[in-house]
């Protein structure tokens, strides 16, 4: 049977129908009907069922949704019955906050180090993790097979780096959002409109998290799917080219 391709569309709403049916699950709800589901997502209930008939459908007319069932089957959809290895780079108020912040784990994502170039922090612990000095992430990187490293590190430098590695940039506002593709056709064109550079869907956690710690934030963001021009780069170029990013944080 040949596969059938999702459009990214339907993938990038994935993570609203698991975190809504988590919400749904910790207030004791077994069961949805796609009606009710639409009522809380602000979405309609054919796309919904459109959506999940993309992945063989979870329900049965007159019955609905198993809440339960059906927020396992897209965590697998989404890999998070999986466990993905991060480190942390900047080990100060906002990097510390975050590494305590144990809910990480329950959706797969283990913490196996923290990194900063304050010598002073060097061999202090957190939750069991020892925070090391930068001069060792690379080879930690490559010993512990790390998918994912979270910056929390000064702004003022990264621009500036960038121009020295020759990486071209762009500064200014971004969407931060729980989707990229929202059902109004129109919205993506408004943002444009008003300066914003492209959609994402960390940063608002991260900077909430730096504005309460009273300490700075940056975001470093390589495009991937461009909006308009229906484009995207390839499964490998997204494994070299976000190297990038990394090479930038690091010269900081």
């Amino acid at each position: 049977m040949a596969s059938r391709e999702i459009s990214q569309a339907v993938i990038r709403r994935l993570p609203r129908y698991y975190r809504y049916l988590g919400e749904l699950l910790e207030s004791g709800v077994e069961r949805i009907s796609s009606n009710e589901l639409s009522k809380r997502m602000k979405v309609t209930a054919s796309q919904i069922r459109q959506d999940l008939n993309n992945f063989g459908g979870f329900g049965q007319q007159g019955y609905g949704y198993n809440v339960k069932y059906l927020y396992t089957e897209i965590g697998k959809i989404l890999g998070l019955n999986e466990k993905h290895k991060f480190v942390i780079i900047g080990a100060g108020n906002l990097g510390q906050a975050l590494a305590n912040y144990a809910a990480f784990e329950n959706r797969g994502f283990v913490l196996k180090g923290l990194f900063d170039v304050n010598p002073r922090l060097a061999g202090l612990t957190i939750r069991g993790v020892e925070i090391r000095m930068m001069d060792e992430l690379k080879d930690f990187v490559k010993e512990n097979d790390i998918e994912i490293g979270v910056l929390t590190i000064p702004k003022t430098k990264a621009v500036e780096v960038a121009k020295e590695q020759g990486t071209p940039v762009h500064v200014g506002s971004v969407v931060s959002s729980d989707v990229f593709y929202s059902d109004d056709p129109d919205s993506s064109a408004a943002w444009r409109k008003m300066g914003v550079l492209c959609a994402e869907m960390e940063c608002a956690a991260l900077f909430m998290n730096a504005a309460r710690a009273g300490k700075q934030a940056l975001g470093i963001l390589t495009i991937s799917d461009h909006i308009f021009r229906d484009e995207a780069i390839s499964a490998e170029a997204r494994q070299t080219s976000f190297n990038k990013m990394m090479e930038i944080a690091l010269g900081i």
